[in-house]
């Protein structure tokens, strides 16, 4: 299309106006006003804010609180009532994690609200990216709710990668190599604090390896299918029930677990939660006991991911002493 002819001028700007409009914009050029000093303090306050991390559940917030000091602001904004595994975030949620610095995930398929959140690549940081080829594939699982939560089913990836101490060492590598790019004026100290965490979990490892040996190959049943990397990495012969802690088997359920124990003879139930007092004297009286192995996706009542892992231990030794 050819271009259109110039349109001659049909005004001419007088020349006092133009030098009336000069005269204060060079004075501003050459001033040391406020004005011109602003964007240079910006920039600096900007350049000295805190980095923002986000984390899609509590064992990344531990790894990456303990790593981090007060190196990095570490935020998990998912209630506390609720799994996070299964929450959705809200825009405003999801507006705050798109301004973050990073955004650390489990991987695995655990946030599920992620293929419905448009956030940067180039700040998500799968921290279980580099043990991704011992990822569990879980067929056939059926749709159940947790409570008054959605419904939902456990088909798809196994989550709970944490639950396999080697497993959960090679993330908080991942958060420690995440924290280290955020926040490279700290790295001497999230070298060390990175050093000490992965030496518990490396303490954890062991003692879990041991209290599994003392186990043996008894079987044992689960109220929730959570513990599939628990039990590889164990040698634990587990199955699993779709029960919640909060929730009293009904006759239904309890045929469901009779059908079980027809094929895997256990006489222990793991409990993700302090289950209801009915549920377990409804199991004793099947001559089946109650433990609890939290796997801490959520913040604890009390104390911390570290403790709650070594109350876990204890209650596997449990398992070994009680049968």
């Amino acid at each position: 299309m050819p271009a259109k002819p110039r349109q001659p001028l049909t005004h001419r700007v007088p020349v006092s106006l133009v030098l009336a409009l000069l005269v204060p914009l060079a004075a501003g050029c050459g001033s040391d006003s406020e004005d011109t000093a602003a964007p240079a303090e910006a920039s600096s306050a900007a350049a000295d804010a805190t980095p923002v991390v986000h984390v899609d559940h509590y064992p990344l917030m531990y790894f990456a609180d303990r790593i981090a000091g007060d190196a990095v602001d570490v935020r998990f904004i998912a209630p506390a009532d609720g799994d996070p595994a299964f929450w959705q975030p809200s825009r405003e949620e999801v507006g705050a994690m798109q301004e973050a610095d990073r955004v650390l995930l489990n991987g695995a398929e655990y946030a599920k609200w992620l293929v419905r959140a448009s956030l940067p690549e180039s700040r998500l940081v799968n921290t279980s990216a580099a043990v991704s080829d011992r990822y569990i594939e879980v067929a056939d699982a059926e749709t159940h709710s947790h409570g008054d939560g959605p419904a939902h089913s456990h088909a798809g990836l196994a989550f709970t990668t944490w639950m396999d101490m080697q497993m959960a060492r090679a993330q908080a590598e991942g958060v420690r190599d995440a924290l280290l790019d955020v926040a490279p004026d700290a790295a001497e100290a999230i070298r060390a604090n990175a050093e000490r965490l992965l030496t518990d979990i490396d303490a954890l490892d062991a003692a879990f390896s041991d209290a599994a040996a003392m186990v043996g190959d008894r079987p044992l049943v689960a109220s929730h299918p959570v513990y599939q990397y628990f039990a590889r990495r164990y040698g634990l012969d587990i199955d699993s029930v779709h029960w919640e802690p909060s929730v009293v088997p009904d006759e239904e359920a309890m045929a469901e677990l009779q059908t079980l124990l027809e094929e895997h003879p256990a006489a222990t139930m793991i409990w993700e939660g302090e289950p209801a007092a009915a549920s377990v004297a409804a199991l004793e009286q099947m001559g089946i006991a109650s433990v609890v192995i939290d796997p801490c996706g959520n913040r604890p009542g009390e104390g911390d991911w570290l403790s709650v892992m070594r109350s876990n231990v204890d209650a596997l030794r449990g398992v070994a002493e009680d049968e």
